[in-house]
């Protein structure tokens, strides 16, 4: 996965001027970090998601258009 662009040198001084402990700043600003990497999806993510779907809706039309060709072969 593509990672998000986060300043966390910016998040950490904003923290710290609103009277936030460097540590806990610097912590939090880590878990921040951490939570953009794993939890939201970049276009990336989903470029290869519409992929995926893409190719899975191929297979589902060709296997319907197998079954119907069957079916109309069986009955005539």
């Amino acid at each position: 996965m593509s990672s998000l662009t986060f300043d966390t040198h910016k998040f950490i001084k904003r923290l710290t001027e609103a009277g936030m402990p460097l540590g806990q700043a610097e912590v939090l600003a880590e878990e921040q970090t951490k939570l953009i990497d794993e939890r939201l999806a970049t276009k990336d993510d989903l470029k290869m998601m519409e992929l995926r779907l893409t190719m899975k809706m191929g297979a589902l039309i060709a296997a319907g258009i197998g079954i119907v060709a069957t079916v109309t072969k069986l009955l005539n």
